[in-house]
């Protein structure tokens, strides 16, 4: 049965299949071909991996985000960071990197952190003089902490997979992502003292302070989102309701910039997004129920076990399965089909489900930039108009600093449970 699965996977995904049609097919000819059990079963697991009060999170999330995206709260977020850091050479492409960060915040989407920051930061930049593929690399790979820093579905849907907390995940997201901006920052001031990058910003105090004064109402939004959460005033999912209900008002009558036009463009492009992936975890909750009827899972793991017995071997030879597997795969399709895999290990090596859970996001998420499914590579080119091939060679230099990231996150997991155990 398992070079069926594999074989059939393999050969579906070559096919260009929907993936979610490609772990649905495997799922069912493995049950018809080699097990004694009803094909009810399949419709029974598709209506349970709906069937979840988390799953709730995931398309108030992404109506949140595209609310902002579509708003006027990007805006706010890149002229209140430029205004704080400006100044500085180097000062522009800082508040780009802060921006993205800010943004990821609110949005939890990779993708949507690159097309609102994106637009905005990559004419600023290569007006002010910054190198074209420089400025397109930095924001392009700034965006993908729009799953690293909470709230993130990926990490809705590893708690959902993995069986953790959600309020510990959003956590232990927080460190790595400021970790990642640290490097990233620290990288776009070489390059500006290097090139001679001025500064941009000249704004006084008392301006500085009425351009943080608009952009507030966003930057409020990790604050009440997350505080809401640690403090026990709702749960995750509610507070992806609250998202939802303070972007309408912030965009609606502060910023007044929601037209009934737009929002209803808005309605449409999020349910269909929402709904490719719910479609996409209904499908892959079947197969999930059948590497674990079969015992894939723990027979993996006993093959490991008795072949590598360094922790920090197995660390080194998963990144780079992961890195692999995030070229050909999409990050849903990755968590969702790799971690009932991966899991029974964890225990072996005495790895913390948390630091593991973000190290595998960190992992996937590199995934963005990389061929063929880099998505992030795909809406920079969207909004820049410039050829795949410029946009992936603009992200090079971006993509060796994130691998550093990347090993610190794997090597010192303390990096990625402090903050929950601290808040715990």
């Amino acid at each position: 049965m398992v070079w069926f699965i594999v074989c059939v996977f393999l050969g579906l995904l070559l096919l260009s299949t929907p993936i979610a049609i490609v772990v649905l097919a495997t799922t069912a000819g493995a049950v018809t071909l080699f097990m004694n059990v009803p094909h009810t079963a399949l419709v029974q697991q598709l209506f349970r991996g709906l069937d979840n009060f988390l799953l709730l999170s995931i398309p108030f999330f992404i109506l949140a985000g595209n609310i902002m995206a579509e708003g006027r709260i990007a805006h706010y977020l890149v002229e209140s960071m430029n205004a704080c850091v400006g100044r500085f050479r180097g000062g522009l492409a800082l508040a780009g990197i802060l921006t993205c960060m800010f943004f990821a915040a609110i949005s939890g989407s990779s993708p949507a952190t690159v097309i609102a920051v994106g637009s905005i930061m990559i004419p600023a930049l290569i007006r002010a003089g910054y190198d074209e593929k420089f400025s397109i690399g930095l924001i392009t790979s700034a965006g993908t902490l729009g799953i690293l820093i909470p709230p993130s579905i990926p990490m809705v849907l590893y708690s959902l997979v993995g069986n953790t907390s959600v309020s510990d995940m959003f956590m232990a997201g927080v460190v790595p992502g400021v970790v990642r901006v640290v490097v990233l920052g620290a990288f776009a001031l070489y390059m500006a003292r290097r090139h001679g990058w001025g500064a941009t910003s000249t704004h006084s105090f008392g301006e500085t302070m009425r351009i943080l004064g608009r952009a507030s109402w966003g930057l409020a939004m990790p604050v009440i989102v997350l505080g809401g959460i640690y403090s026990g005033i709702f749960t995750p999912t509610e507070a992806a309701g609250v998202s939802v209900v303070y972007a309408l008002l912030v965009e609606t009558f502060v910023y007044r910039s929601l037209t009934w036009a737009k929002f209803r463009a808005i309605l449409v492009k999020s349910a269909v997004l929402s709904s490719a992936l719910l479609f996409i975890i209904a499908c892959a909750m079947p197969f999930i129920w059948l590497l674990t009827r079969e015992q894939l899972p723990a027979q993996a793991a006993q093959f490991i076990s008795a072949h590598i017995g360094n922790k920090y071997v197995f660390l080194f030879l998963v990144n780079v399965l992961l890195l692999l597997i995030g070229c050909v795969m999409d990050i849903v399709t990755s968590i969702l089909v790799l971690t009932p895999i991966f899991l029974p290990m964890l225990t072996h090596f005495g790895i913390d489900p948390v630091a593991w859970g973000i190290m595998m996001i960190v992992n996937v998420e590199i995934g963005f930039l990389t061929f063929p499914f880099g998505l992030n590579l795909f809406v920079a080119m969207g909004i820049t108009g410039k050829p795949l091939t410029e946009i992936a060679r603009s992200v090079l230099p971006f993509l060796a600093l994130l691998f550093l990231c990347l090993l610190m996150v794997t090597y010192i997991p303390v990096i990625s449970t402090w903050l929950p155990s601290l808040l715990r």
